[in-house]
Formats: structure tokens, sequence, C-alpha cells
């Protein structure tokens, strides 16, 4: 290892250390406040002159200890729960800003409470952001009589509530509401024409559940808010049909990790042929282009019941991280309709976008952010790299004796089904619970259909059936359950041994407890350890293994088959192949694959960034405007409103037009992101002289009139019907990338572009 890495990780594991002893000595002196003898009566009024303290101004640490304490008893009179010291040190190091690492089942809804209620003292919002609805409704109730207690409110957001509803749930001290529930609250708040119509308070402190999946995977997938779109037909059909007649290796390739796919000359050609477009690499057919693209994207790369299922006549986008069905989910325009003309269905008509903000962008919109998750060591250095958020490993309440085996590799995907439906079928017959996690929801259909000939049933928890989720996993952890999932298994949930019951707990403890197979491994290893982590709770025995084969995606993308002897290449091998160089292989190519994920996300932070900061500028004006701190007369007040959301969202939808053709511009040696970014500015620069001149003209046609039926008249209204979604905007960046320009596509553009009037080629 080299010496200078070595000195760094030992340097950080001592820093760790004190960390650690500090949290520790710090929860002895949260013991020693013993309020045991304490009536009820006594502890709020130490609540309330907590209250007191916080709200004229003493620093929140200085009250810490005394905080702590109270919730402590507090939790233990209302719910009957004791925090454990792990739990107090972690809520101790949420308060400090920082991620925690804290393992499954070891209790991190009752470690948030601590910090959420002494940050809620200062009388500001406080929000816990969940992973789904039921989560932060369950957290809400089940945590709620502790705050109340301490007279404290609390309550929880949930979609399809009305906006009074939501503006009391807000106004709460303490709000639990997803992050995308709260991020759409905040867009429809950024077009509201009147205050009354808001219903955020202004952001203070935020801790995040499920950190990893929110900062990471998704940090950068835009919310957009819309006018109400229409369901249409389009010419995704005519390009679904030219992009079968296109075939691999002839007419189009992939790029090294499969992610994007791009004409070469012959198909270049052809399609040219098909569509009778001329130069399909001229500016005039950008257009077209891009949608033959995305056409070619839809066939050849997103596989039904993989990244999405068809349910209702409607395409449903599966989320790869999770497995569930990613809800109100929406691939950029072209790419959602090309995947609708696929399968033959209607898609609908995006509408006008009138706001969108990413999630990295939406949560750093709160002065002090925390988080907490089972899985955020592995990727400590890209949380520093962009939210300056630093892990703290919290050590388990009781040792995780669970046992990781090595992966079993096999050759062939078949050898792989095979062996683990024997694997399967031998537990099972001691009745020791299984939890197998697949890939997709195709994956876990055929491995069900497999486990069903061969005697075993089993439940099926996948996209197709999600709505059944607590149901099943509730189950999972009982005697002879055998539980085939994707990673859905993996989030906000307890398998709990025995479902519970303890007399069955302790036979299934006996017989090794909860056994946890993956059938593949995952681009991240944070995800492999979600899997992991849903065996071995508080201290349980249990095992996991993952299952895979050579002829998993995932390795024919690196070539691993490369490094196996042509012997076991040519065979269907039936045993377990011991080549310790795959151990190593396997790793490597998880290591590359996230730190490529890494880079995708750098590069559309290079795109947003200076969207969102022309945001912020635009809505601190439009703030100002709507609180009346601007003095306007009503009149004025509404126009200016009106024409700073409608000039925004021309400009958004000349950055989405931008934006979809800037790639090009890695062909004429330009900087696609420079250029990106000197074309917004410039159009920018041009929106409060639109808003000023298009403000002074309806004025005038208003003649100062402050009647809300003449605003109606002349349009100066919020649009009747709005509609929220999110963008898997990482598709975006794999059809733009400039790498996906290979040498022969851009010999065969500048061919084109330059041969053909020479020599009056008509086609090439």
């Amino acid at each position: 290892m080299n010496l200078a890495v070595k000195l760094l990780r030992e340097f950080k594991d001592r820093d760790a250390r004190q960390k650690l002893k500090g949290y520790r000595d710090k929860t002895q002196l949260i013991r020693k406040r013993n309020l045991e003898a304490w009536d009820d009566r006594q502890l709020q009024a130490e609540s309330l002159r907590l209250k007191k303290e916080a709200q004229s101004g003493t620093p929140l640490d200085e009250l810490l200890v005394d905080a702590y304490a109270l919730v402590c008893e507090a939790a233990k009179r209302t719910i009957g729960l004791q925090p454990y010291d792990v739990q107090v040190m972690a809520a101790i190091a949420l308060h400090e800003r920082f991620l925690i690492e804290q393992h499954t089942g070891e209790g991190k809804t009752l470690s948030a409470v601590m910090p959420a209620y002494l940050n809620a003292l200062t009388g500001k919002s406080v929000h816990v952001l969940t992973f789904n609805d039921y989560l932060a409704n369950r957290d809400a109730k089940w945590m709620g009589p502790i705050y109340r207690f301490l007279g404290l409110t609390v309550d929880s957001v949930q979609a399809g509530m009305s906006l009074p509803e939501k503006r009391e749930a807000y106004a709460m001290d303490i709000t639990y509401v997803t992050a995308k529930e709260a991020g759409f609250d905040y867009l429809r708040d950024t077009i509201a024409l009147d205050e009354a119509d808001t219903v955020h308070r202004p952001f203070h402190y935020v801790i995040v559940d499920e950190a990893d999946s929110l900062l990471l995977d998704e940090a950068r997938v835009p919310l957009v808010i819309a006018g109400e779109p229409d369901f249409s037909r389009n010419d995704g059909v005519r390009f679904a049909e030219v992009a079968r007649q296109l075939q691999q290796d002839e007419h189009y390739v992939f790029d090294e990790f499969q992610r994007n796919v791009y004409l070469n000359e012959a198909g270049s050609a052809k399609a040219e042929k098909l569509l009778g477009c001329g130069n399909l690499y001229d500016s005039h057919n950008s257009h077209l282009l891009s949608s033959l693209n995305c056409a070619l994207h839809a066939e050849s790369l997103l596989k039904k019941d993989v990244d999405y299922i068809v349910r209702d006549g409607k395409i449903e986008l599966v989320d790869e991280y999770t497995g569930r069905v990613a809800e109100n989910r929406h691939l950029p325009d072209g790419l959602q309709a090309a995947l609708a003309a696929k399968e033959g269905l209607l898609t609908l008509a995006g509408g006008n976008i009138l706001g969108t903000i990413t999630f990295q962008h939406f949560l750093s919109l709160y002065p002090k952010i925390c988080g907490m998750t089972a899985t955020a060591q592995a990727s400590a250095m890209e949380f520093e790299e962009i939210y300056a958020l630093q892990v703290v490993q919290i050590p388990p309440n009781r040792s995780n004796i669970r046992i990781d085996h090595a992966h079993r590799i096999y050759t062939h995907k078949e050898a792989k089904l095979k062996a683990l439906v024997q694997e399967i079928s031998s537990v099972h017959r001691t009745g020791r619970p299984i939890l197998i996690g697949t890939s997709s929801v195709g994956e876990s259909d055929k491995l069900a259909e497999a486990l069903a000939a061969a005697g075993v049933p089993c439940h099926v928890l996948n996209a197709k059936n999600d709505a059944e989720e607590a149901e099943i996993i509730a189950k999972a952890g009982e005697i002879g359950a055998v539980t085939v999932s994707t990673n859905m298994a993996g989030r906000g949930v307890d398998i709990r041994l025995g479902g519970g019951n303890p007399s069955q707990a302790e036979v299934i403890a006996n017989l090794g407890g909860l056994y946890v197979i993956g059938t593949h491994v995952h681009e991240s290893v944070r995800i492999d350890n979600q899997l992991r982590g849903r065996s071995g709770r508080q201290g349980d025995p249990g095992s996991s293994v993952f299952f895979v084969s050579l002829e998993d995606e995932l390795f024919l993308q690196f070539g691993i088959d490369k490094v196996i002897p042509p012997m076991y290449r040519d065979l269907m091998q039936d045993e377990v192949l011991g080549e310790s160089v795959l151990y190593s292989k396997i790793e490597h190519i998880q290591k590359v694959i996230m730190g490529q994920n890494f880079h995708i996300r750098q590069e559309l932070n290079r795109y947003s960034d200076m969207v969102e900061e022309q945001r912020r500028i635009l809505y601190e004006e439009r703030l100002g405007i709507l609180k009346g701190e601007t003095k306007l007369s009503p009149s004025e007040q509404r126009v200016r409103l009106y024409y700073i959301d409608k000039f925004w969202a021309d400009h958004l939808a000349y950055v989405s037009y931008i934006r979809e053709s800037i790639h090009l511009m890695s062909l004429a040696n330009r900087n696609p992101i420079d250029e990106f970014h000197e074309q917004i500015i410039q159009a920018y620069e041009q929106i409060q002289d639109k808003i000023d001149r298009a403000s002074a003209n309806m004025l005038v046609k208003l003649g100062g009139s402050n009647d809300p039926a003449k605003w109606e008249k002349f349009g100066l209204k919020s649009p009747t019907s709005t509609w929220t979604y999110i963008i898997n905007d990482q598709y975006m960046e794999y059809l733009q990338n400039p790498g996906s320009w290979n040498p022969g596509t851009i010999i065969a553009y500048w061919m084109r572009k330059i041969l053909r009037p020479i020599f009056g080629w008509s086609k090439f």
C-alpha cells in the first residue's frame, strides 16, 4: 500500500476513534442527568425552559445534554423505548451535521428524535425526510407522543393532501415528509401568485433518512412542475420502426460500458434512406438525429421488466436501486415518447415546464443538513466532495455476527440458476427463512417459476406487486418463508426473526437466522451491503452469499470472461469457479462503475448548477414581491409575478433546447459545457428587460386596476392545472455525452459535411 495512503487512513481512523470517544463521554453525561424521579409536570416544565433558552439565543450545543436526557426519559414513558448508548451517540453526530452509518435494525428512527427535538426548540422548521409516504406517516405517529409530551407539535405530509392540510403540516415544529413531496411543494410555492397559497416555512434543519439513496443515487434527478399535459401520438412510431430495422454491429455499436448506443457509417446511411432526409448530420436535421438516437436507445438499451414495466396501458419506470416502481418518474420527453412508441402506447405530451430543481439543489436550501443510512462508508469520499458531509460510523449495540460468505461464481447463467434452486430447496427443507435479492422484475419472476417447479413455495416482491410490500416483508422472517425480491426489500423495513414471535425467533436463531442470497452483484457495493444488512439485525445470527455468473450483464460489459481459461468458457460448468483472480476482478469492476457514476453526476452538475444559480437570483426577487417587501400596488405585484414566471418558463424551454443539441458542438472542437453556459447566460441577461417591457405594457392595459376580475380577463392567473414529475436525467447524459461520438462517427460526419457538396453526392 502506498505510504501516503496508509498514513492518511491511519490519521482518519485515529480521528474517528477520538470522535466516538467524545460521543461516549457526552452520552455518559446525558445518562447522569437521571430524570426517573421527576414527574411528568417537571419534565414538561424543563422542556419549556429549554425552549425559552433556545429562542433567547443560547447555543444549542450548550442545551444538548439536558435536551437529550429529556428525550430519553420521555421516550421511555410514552412509547416504552429507552435509547441505547449508541443511539444517543448517533443523535449527537446528527446534531453536529455528520452523516451517520448505523446498521440495519439499530434504531435510526429513534436516534433522529433527539436532534429533531433540540433543533425544533428554536421555533424554526425541522424536516425529517423519509424514503416513502408510508414511513413518513408511520414515523410521525410512532415518535409523535415523545414530541407532544415535551410540548412540541409534529405531523407528516402525504401526497394528495390539500393545500391547507399541507400548510398546517409544515407549520408544525417537526414535519416528516419525503424529499420528493417536499421538493414538489417547494416548486408549487415558487409559482404561487399569493403568499396564502404557499405551504413551506423558511428552511432550517433537515435530517435525511436513507441518505445515500437521496444524496447520491437520486441527487441529480430533476423535479419538475409543468402545465397539464395531453395524451398524444407523435412521430415516435416512425422512428421506432426505423430503429427496429437497424442491426447491432452492422448499423450501430455500444460504448464500452454499454450505456450508450450510436450509429456507425452504415447505420447512418440506412437511416438516411429510411427517413428520406438527406444528410442526417446536417444542422437542420438535428431533431431527426436526436429522435432516432432516442428510438435506438429505447429499442436496444431499455429492457421491459428490467428498466420498466407496462401496467394498465402505461409505462412505469423501475428504480434500478430499489426495484420499486419509480412513482411519477419520467424519462426526458424524447426518450419517454420513444419508449411509449416502442410499446405501441400513447405518450403524455410534456406540457410547458414552469419550474425545476434537482434533489441536490433542493437540499442545499437547508442551512443545516445531516443524514443517516446503513451504507455510507463505501461512498464517504463522494459525500465529502459534493456535500462537505463527513461519515461517522456508529458501532452496533450488539456485535454483528452475520456470516458473509464469498461469492459463488459460475460460468453460465443456467448453471447459476440450477445452483440457486438447489441451494434454496436444501435450506428451505430445514425451515430456515430465506430472502433472495434479484436483479430485475423479469429475473424474480423466472426464479419464482423455477422454485415452484422444484416444489418450493415463495412470496414474490417486485414492481408488479409493490402494493403488497409491507405484508410480504412482515412475513419474510417466519419459519419456512422464502421471499424472492428485487432490491426493494433493502429499504425502510425491518425483517424480524419469527415475524416478532419470540418462540419462532429462537427456533430460527438455532437454524442460523435469516439467510440472504443475492443473485447478482450490483454496480454499487452499497446496494449489495443493503441486501446483506437485512440479515443479522441487533446481534441476530444470519448469513449472506451472492451467486453470480460470468454471463451476468455487469461482467459482460467489462469482459471478465477473458480472464477465464478457455476450458471453463467452452463448457457448461455446474461447479463453483475457484479462481481467486475473479474476486478481485469483481471488486475492481464495482469500483470502476462507482467512479464512472460519480463522473456522470459531476458532468450533470456542470449543466444544472448554472441554471440553478439563475433561478435563485430571479426567485429572490420574486419572493420579495410575493411577501410585500418590494413596494408595489396589488396590480403591479400581480403583473410582475406573472411575467417573472412566464419568462422563466420560456428560459427553461430554451435551456432544454440548447441542452438537447449542445453535444454537437464537440464535433466543431468547441467544449459543449462552455458553449451551453455561454448561451444560457446570454439568454438570462435578456429576461429582466423582457419582464420590464411586458409588465409596463400590461399595466397600461389595466389602467392601474386592482380588480382581480380584470386580471383574470387579461390572463394574469396561475395555470388552470399543473402536474409534477421526476426526470431520469442521467439518460440524457448518456445520449449527449461527447464521448459517445466515436472516431468512425466523427469521420462519417465530416465526410458527409465536406465531401458531399464537392462530389455532388445525394447519398453516401
